[in-house]
């Protein structure tokens, strides 16, 4: 074993240990095509990391794709199940603009996806996997977890202009306070409602730091419910002892035109972005005409190329 790990790239060993870690609980792998028809992105070009496509005409006519993306295949290859989880993990390579050249690369991507019956308990061990996965990478990480039930439904509260919405969460997600005033004084907003929403962008900490701060969001019955689960499912993390690696921060938003609920993305010392990113993908899943719910997450094995200390892997 270890001759064959000497010959193998950084990212070839941490995917290779993460296959190791996702089996372990219960993940299968799942294989997939290189191409897809061109049509399956098009729908939903705003999902994707990059709108440039590879695009290649198929001897039947029809316009395919080298995929840039795992999910949208893994959900239109999908089926229903009653009662029932796909838990599936991945290791595949994805054809789109790399970050760093602005120009196409075969990037090497792995991750896990959950659909079907997906609960609490599910969400929850999704996180955890997040977490043992930047413990692959680093020990140095941090995996920072958002609640986008919470963040639209304060918003939605204060019945804004869709706008006004908008530029809320571009605020947001910039931690820009001062941007989010402006809108709350463009909007005639009280000063509790303003307060309501600053607090989104200034929320950030350990759960010991935070978890008492979030019954300010709790402002109507919708909101009450999310922030209960929320809490729930972080003192659930606390209890797999990962506390000490998971941040409460709003400003990780995401286009709400596809994901709900649990929001995250994970870092490592040494690279500026995140090299995981994830969450709920329900609305999706219905926008494909799925009826299952479904949570998953990417682990961008490009970036983690970037960094320069020697990799261990997993003791």
């Amino acid at each position: 074993m270890d001759n064959l790990l000497s010959v193998l790239s950084r990212e070839e060993k941490i995917a290779f240990t993460l296959r190791s870690l996702y089996c372990k609980y219960g993940y299968s792998q799942y294989k997939m095509s290189k191409f897809e028809e061109y049509d399956l992105y098009v729908k939903n070009k705003d999902f994707l990391v990059s709108e440039n496509i590879i695009t290649f005409t198929d001897t039947d006519g029809k316009l395919m794709a080298l995929k840039p993306d795992v999910t949208l295949s893994i959900i239109k290859n999908s089926k229903d199940l009653e009662g029932k989880v796909m838990k599936v993990y991945y290791n595949e390579n994805v054809y789109r603009v790399s970050k760093g050249t602005a120009s196409f690369k075969e990037i090497m991507q792995a991750g896990l996806e959950c659909l079907g019956e997906v609960d609490d308990d599910i969400i929850t061990e999704s996180l955890y996997l997040a977490a043992k996965s930047l413990d692959v990478i680093s020990s140095e990480n941090a995996l920072e977890i958002s609640n986008l039930d919470i963040v639209s439904g304060v918003i939605n509260a204060f019945n804004l202009q869709s706008s006004a919405q908008n530029d809320i969460l571009e605020f947001l997600g910039d931690k820009n306070v001062q941007g989010i005033t402006a809108v709350c004084s463009r909007e005639d907003l009280s000063d509790s409602q303003t307060e309501v929403l600053q607090k989104l962008a200034t929320v950030y900490g350990a759960p010991s730091k935070v978890l008492n701060n979030l019954k300010a969001f709790s402002i109507n019955k919708e909101t009450e419910l999310a922030v209960n689960r929320f809490i729930s499912i972080i003192n659930n993390l606390i209890k797999m002892g990962v506390e000490d690696k998971i941040f409460i921060d709003f400003s990780v938003v995401s286009d709400m035109k596809y994901y709900n609920g649990i929001a995250f993305k994970g870092f490592v010392e040494g690279i500026p972005v995140s090299v995981i990113s994830g969450g709920q993908y329900d609305k999706l899943m219905n926008k494909m005409g799925k009826k299952s719910k479904a949570v998953g997450f990417a682990v961008y094995l490009d970036e983690i190329s970037k960094l320069s200390n020697t990799y261990k892997g997993e003791e």
